[in-house]
């Protein structure tokens, strides 16, 4: 089976209707991604099936989360899971993909001309010091994270970006138990309020989506600078 059979094929059957378009942005998508990831590392994972699975339909179960026309911030982009995918499913949101590794954003930026996306920017920043930038704090309607850091460092890095009312989406595995139980703090802490955690089911793969909506401003100190989110996570 080519690779537009089988991705139209693995949408469809988890509840995704494709257009030709679609189709032909998720094709071009992964070519470059398998061309780049020959120059260094993207991704450990370059089968059809498994790209299309673990990437493409994982990136945009959230999809009827967000908004149309909402303003996005994707931190630790990475090589754009899972917002390209969120894009391509929904023209209307308008993103910002944040990555400290500059060949990253390099290949982002190349994803995003060759496939015509409008109202898009990749930036090459730490994620704390764009937080800290009056353009762009407290400016999102949403973060959305896809495996970045534990919960509570996710919570310190996302929280400021977000407007009041605001909401990240956190993409985890299915066990979050723990990582919630030690994220309570940090949540309180940054103006924020757990929501809602999403289960999700599909080929096989069990994932969580946390949802944590800012209810107040989050204090200016935050987030820290010198890797402390991580290393002394709230």
């Amino acid at each position: 089976m080519i690779f537009e059979d089988k991705l139209k094929e693995i949408f469809l059957t988890n509840g995704f209707v494709l257009s030709d378009e679609k189709i032909e942005k998720f094709k071009t998508f992964y070519e470059l991604l398998l061309e780049w990831n020959q120059r260094f590392n993207l991704t450990t994972i370059t089968s059809e099936e498994d790209v299309i699975i673990k990437h493409f339909l994982d990136s945009v179960i959230a999809s009827d989360l967000l908004k149309d026309n909402s303003i996005i911030v994707d931190i630790g982009a990475g090589a754009g899971f899972p917002s390209i995918p969120l894009k391509i499913m929904n023209p209307s949101l308008k993103i910002t993909l944040v990555d400290s590794v500059n060949k990253k954003v390099t290949f982002l930026n190349e994803i995003i001309e060759k496939l015509k996306l409008l109202n898009i920017e990749a930036l090459h920043f730490r994620i704390e010091d764009l937080a800290k930038t009056q353009n762009y704090r407290e400016n999102f309607d949403y973060v959305v994270a896809r495996a970045v850091a534990s919960l509570n460092t996710l919570c310190e890095y996302s929280l400021p970006f977000l407007k009041t009312g605001g909401t990240c989406v956190f993409y985890k595995a299915e066990n979050i138990d723990e990582e919630i139980k030690n994220s309570k703090n940090a949540i309180k802490v940054l103006g924020g309020e757990l929501k809602e955690i999403k289960r999700y089911e599909f080929e096989n793969l069990l994932r969580s989506v946390i949802l944590i909506k800012k209810i107040h401003l989050t204090p200016s100190k935050y987030p820290r600078d010198k890797n402390k989110p991580r290393t002394n996570p709230l």
